[in-house]
């Protein structure tokens, strides 16, 4: 079985040991390279096709939605995001032992943590959902999983910043300090992104104007960037643990 615990005492080896940190680093690295790769093949192989609008302007950038709509750029994306799902809800469940251990009896920060594990899930949903509907086959439920990542995560991050300004009050670990300074930063980095991709979109769509939606594409990368940069605090987070797949036939002493 697949056990998420501190570094434990054991009587014999486990079958397979990894940090928690590489695990972390993983989810996040997979998106990351499937969404350069989409990016990149577009822009060379796929160029009009993938930075063409209704507006028929100029426009030097693909958008997230347009390269991973393409092939082969499509199947990548989709290879990427389905191989770091599971590690994510793995992500997701040791988050919520760790603020349960944390907030078991304390208000609000108690209900907090269920909203913080709805949220993160609803996300993760949002972000499968918009892989494997492209905007090619059904554009409004492909546009609907977007909304739902981008608002989801939002929501995720500011109740995460919460619960880690109450976590660094009490802790004496300088890393917990550090990791809730750059969780607010990022926040603040991702919404204020959101903001300015919203502004060209619609800036792009009500007046046609060359280099709108090039500015949409890159402030979406940007929002895209920070938030993978905010999972990545986990590493900080997380520091001391490790992931242990022991074979059935071994027994487990703690």
């Amino acid at each position: 079985m697949l056990q998420v615990s501190p570094f434990l005492g054991y009587e014999r080896p486990p079958a397979i040991r990894i940090s928690f940190s590489t695990c972390v680093l993983g989810t996040v690295f997979l998106p990351l390279v499937g969404l350069t790769t989409c990016v990149l093949i577009s822009s060379i192989f796929h160029f009009e096709d993938s930075t063409g609008t209704h507006c028929q302007v100029p426009n030097y950038l693909p958008s997230i939605s347009a390269a991973i709509s393409l092939e082969p750029e499509g199947n990548i994306w989709r290879f990427c995001i389905g191989l770091h799902s599971a590690p994510r809800f793995l992500v997701t469940f040791t988050y919520f032992r760790f603020y349960k251990g944390h907030f078991s009896s304390k208000f609000p920060e108690s209900s907090l943590v269920f909203l913080n594990v709805a949220f993160s899930i609803s996300e993760n949903f949002g972000l499968l959902l918009l892989t494997y509907v492209s905007s090619n086959e059904k554009y409004l439920v492909h546009k609907e999983g977007f909304v739902l990542f981008i608002i989801s995560s939002i929501i995720y991050m500011i109740i995460t910043c919460r619960l880690w300004n109450t976590i660094k009050k009490f802790s004496l670990n300088p890393e917990d300090s550090k990791s809730y300074l750059w969780k607010v930063r990022l926040l603040i980095l991702n919404i204020s992104f959101c903001a300015f991709a919203v502004y060209f979109y619609v800036k792009h769509n009500l007046y046609c104007e060359p280099g709108s939606y090039t500015f949409f594409a890159l402030f979406e990368y940007l929002v895209v960037l920070t938030n993978m940069a905010f999972h990545l605090t986990a590493v900080w987070d997380f520091k001391n643990r490790e992931l242990v797949l022991i074979s059935p036939n071994e027994d487990k002493v703690f």
